[in-house]
Order: C-alpha cells, then structure tokens, then sequence
C-alpha cells in the first residue's frame, strides 16, 4: 500500500473512553477499554478539495456537524483501540483522496474487425448446414 499523502494530526482528533459492548465478562464490565474517535472535518488542516470529498461521503458515522464519529471496540486495550481507530480514519481519507484514472475510449483494430467478421461469416456457414435435407 503506498503511504498516506495527507496524515491525520494528532491534536486534530478527540478521544473518549467508554465500556465496550458485547460479550467479555467482567473485564467488558469493569474496564474502559472501547474508543469514540471524533475527526472535526471542516476546522481539520486538510486541502479543501479533500474535504469538501469527505463531507459529501454517504456514511452513517458521518453527523450533520461534519464530524465524524468512529467506534473502535474490537481489541481489549485502550491503546490498541485507539491506534486502530486511527488507521480507520486514515483509510477513509485516503479512499476519499484517491481519484480514479480516467478511461480512455479506444476503437478496435481493423484486424480485430476482420477476425471478428471471419468468424461471424464461419459459425454462419455451419448454421446454414443445418437446414433441411432435400434429396
């Protein structure tokens, strides 16, 4: 994977501590272990272009504010919580950067068009064999 041309900055992103859903026992019961990543958009330091791109996303972690809230509960510490939030945020924005290579229209080769009608007149000439017989 190539490496990320616009990185999200630290002091850009708030952190909350909550308790993770889900099955775990008591650790699960006890322990703040679940993160709530809060990336403010539109006062980030990002091109404009990428975060005009960013707001027009059709994402459900996406608020009315433009910011966006994401939820990392997946590992049982804190810091590996916080860590894989980040990469997520990373991702989306490096998705959002990404611009498709435009597609050129191209025309098929006049010996493409030649082996193309050889084969059409070819499967013809079987299919008129077909008919019925006449003695």
């Amino acid at each position: 994977m190539p490496p990320s041309l616009y990185l999200v900055k630290e002091d850009e992103v708030t952190f909350t501590a909550m308790r993770a859903q889900g099955a775990g026992g008591q650790n699960v019961n006890k322990v703040s272990s679940a993160v709530h990543l809060r990336f403010d958009i539109a006062a980030s330091s990002l091109p404009e272009w990428l975060r005009e791109r960013l707001l027009g996303l059709n994402d459900q972690r996406l608020s009315k504010d433009g910011v966006l809230v994401i939820k990392a509960q997946q590992y049982r510490t804190q810091e590996q919580n916080r860590a894989d939030a980040i990469e997520r945020l990373q991702a989306l924005i490096d998705a959002a950067g990404h611009t498709p290579k435009s597609r050129r229209a191209t025309k098929p080769t006049y010996g493409s068009k030649q082996r193309r009608l050889a084969g059409k007149s070819q499967r013809a000439a079987i299919k008129s064999l077909r008919g019925r017989v006449d003695d």
